[in-house]
């Protein structure tokens, strides 16, 4: 549905190398009714998809671990983060992308996924919606080493870890993903490793 309050006036591609940064330039008609003409750069990276891992005989969940060049230069001293296992959808649906992107960083071939819900992650400057999963896993699905496409660049451990252990990371800092936050947090809140 079309915002009537909204106006783009143009639209300026700044960079194109590994995702798109344009800039909009456009009006915006305030309360008052009248219009203020406003520029704004947005990051399009595509959407993704985002899964918690759990096991509810064993209260674990399975994390990884990466090297975030902007963690690194924002803060970070190693620009290692925990994470979910997430990805781009690239062409597949967000069912399609997790289950790859699951296989693929950890090794699990997942037998069914639920989605949860989904999220715009940094809407002031960035399009992507990350549509957000959870399944349960067992020793039995594990079909590789995981660790991610080599000739992707990816270099990435798998961490298997007790729910409460995540928990806590999360609160002394250890985990600082949003992502994982969330599901962390979803878990929790609905009692996935209480059944």
């Amino acid at each position: 549905m079309k915002n009537d309050d909204v106006n783009i006036v143009s639209e300026e591609i700044l960079s194109d190398n590994w995702y798109t940064l344009r800039k909009y330039t456009f009006d915006y008609r305030k309360a008052d009714g009248s219009w203020e003409r406003q520029a704004r750069e947005a990051y399009d990276r595509g959407n993704g998809a985002a899964i918690l891992l759990y096991n509810s005989e064993k209260k674990t969940v399975i994390l990884t671990r990466q090297f975030r060049i902007p963690t690194y230069t924002n803060g970070n001293e190693t620009g290692m983060l925990i994470e979910a296992c997430a990805g781009l959808l690239d062409r597949d649906n967000p069912e399609e992308c997790i289950r790859r992107e699951t296989e693929e960083e950890t090794g699990y071939r997942l037998t069914s996924v639920k989605k949860i819900f989904e999220a715009y992650m940094s809407p002031g400057s960035v399009t992507e919606i990350l549509h957000y999963f959870v399944a349960e896993y067992s020793d039995d699905m594990k079909i590789s080493q995981g660790g991610g496409h080599e000739d992707e660049q990816e270099h990435i451990e798998v961490l298997e870890l007790p729910f409460s252990q995540a928990v806590n990371m999360v609160s002394n800092g250890e985990i600082r993903d949003a992502k994982t936050i969330m599901l962390i947090q979803y878990a929790q809140i609905n009692h996935l490793l209480d059944r």
